[in-house]
């Protein structure tokens, strides 16, 4: 039997179509549509919403406030989130960037979801039809709510770094991604938010490396404590990609790597 789509011009409307049983929420359709490729019969119908703000991005004082259905192509070319646009770029090549978004990125599960461990390590707040969550919680959670956009502080120059490891370039499946964020004065780092892609079964944060980053200066000698950190409290993931092995492994070199870039 062929897929229904209905559509709706608020997510209101789309929320409450959603409580019908066999209804999913469309996007961007990257994960949802691909699902019912390979035979994933526990829906039988596509709800999505036209709402004009789902794809707005609006910057102000520094805070970005980005759309759910904002897609990776759109997030990574406009000139205020340039910070972030390695991030974007990591998703996929540029016919899935055209087509993912924000809002689908939060559910991706690993070892995609790569843009979700940029927002993590950015301390982005979720909005969503259920009202707003820090973005540990939502990840912790990822239920049926539907997503109204995401917004972050975006940082200064400089002070976001990200990575994505892949055997395949440049837009092969994630081996591993790691994404942080570093309060830097006189060389001296204040507070860092790091994220891992892939060391579990969602993004997480690197609480250790956080620690042993307060007070260091991004130097040979004094990053060392944090790439012996960097692996506490991971549980990485098996896959045709890698083994956990191996990404426990490679997460010390890569992290060592981002940090003297």
């Amino acid at each position: 039997m062929p897929l229904a789509l209905k559509t709706y011009p608020t997510l209101g409307e789309a929320g409450s179509a959603l409580k019908e049983t066999g209804a999913r929420y469309l996007g961007g359709g990257t994960l949802v549509v691909r699902s019912a490729n390979e035979g994933d019969v526990s829906f039988s119908t596509f709800v999505r919403s036209t709402d004009p703000a789902l794809s707005v991005i609006d910057v102000k004082a520094g805070r970005a406030t980005v759309g759910a259905s904002v897609t990776m192509s759109a997030v990574a070319a406009h000139p205020d989130l340039s910070a972030i646009a390695m991030a974007a770029k990591a998703v996929g090549g540029p016919a899935v960037r055209n087509m993912a978004t924000v809002g689908g990125n939060l559910f991706a599960a690993a070892p995609y979801g790569d843009f979700a461990v940029a927002l993590l390590a950015l301390d982005a707040t979720v909005h969503t039809t259920a009202g707003d969550f820090g973005i540990e919680e939502f990840l912790a959670r990822r239920d049926g709510r539907i997503v109204a956009g995401v917004s972050f502080a975006v940082p200064l120059a400089g002070s976001f770094r990200f990575l994505k490891v892949s055997r395949v370039r440049p837009k092969g499946t994630s081996v591993l991604s790691i994404a942080a964020v570093f309060d830097v004065d006189a060389g001296v780092v204040g507070d860092a938010r790091i994220a891992l892609g892939c060391m579990a079964d969602r993004p997480i944060r690197a609480r250790a490396a956080e620690m042993a980053l307060a007070g260091a200066t991004l130097g040979e000698e004094d990053v060392a404590p944090a790439v012996a950190a960097i692996g506490e409290g991971t549980e990485p993931i098996t896959d045709a990609v890698a083994s956990a092995w191996y990404r426990a492994e490679v997460l010390p070199v890569h992290f060592r790597r981002l940090l003297l870039e």
